[in-house]
């Protein structure tokens, strides 16, 4: 199943209706800041390492700049054609763009504050809990405390072992990895004594 087109094609209708100037939970990123990240991602190969690679990120930043300019419509047409057929990521779509479109479909879909979670098909939960598991183990590096994920069904992850305490996050695949990608906007339960708790929800999860 497709789950990276479909959930692109998502984003950007949401993107559509909410407009260009709609916030998103990407700093202070409107959704065509947004929408032309998505641009250099796919088709700037020049440029695109900046967005890793913080001594490269002022080139990268200029190129987003000028894509940010295109017209509104043609941005997301470039977004919804998906990486052209040189790009890698044309042949990798599933892998390396799932997360990427849910994580930034959910930026647009929950910056306004007024948001509800989404039901998501089971198979689409399953790819993404395999992605918030090797995420964790990078956006939980430094908890001084172990880090567990549970999803409904009980399954678990220790995604960070440490000291003799544990926390532990209980939610859906797709909200855990939101939490994962540094998102404070989800629907999650933390099972953990108070000051380990509060350990975890003020610790840079930047990845």
């Amino acid at each position: 199943m497709p789950y990276a087109r479909d959930e692109r094609h998502a984003l950007v209708e949401t993107m559509r209706t909410a407009g260009p100037d709609a916030p998103t939970l990407c700093g202070d990123w409107t959704a065509r800041d947004l929408a032309a990240h998505l641009v250099i991602r796919e088709r700037r190969l020049d440029a695109s390492p900046g967005i890793l690679v913080p001594a490269l990120s002022g080139y990268t930043d200029r190129v987003q700049r000028g894509q940010a300019r295109k017209d509104w419509s043609a941005l997301l047409g470039e977004v919804a054609s998906g990486p052209p057929v040189w790009s890698p990521f044309r042949w990798i779509d599933e892998q390396a763009n799932l997360a990427e479109m849910f994580i930034h479909h959910e930026d647009v879909r929950r910056a306004g504050g007024d948001w509800s979670v989404r039901t998501l098909p089971d198979g689409m939960q399953d790819r993404l809990w395999t992605v918030a598991k090797g995420i964790g183990r990078r956006s939980y590096r430094r908890s001084p405390v172990t880090v567990v994920l549970e999803r409904p069904d009980g399954e678990r992850a220790t995604v960070k072992s440490a000291g003799d305490a544990t926390v532990v996050l209980r939610g859906e695949p797709a909200e855990l990895l939101l939490h994962a990608f540094g998102r404070d906007e989800v629907r999650i339960e933390f099972d953990g004594a108070a000051p380990d708790v509060a350990t975890i929800t003020a610790l840079d999860r930047s990845v």
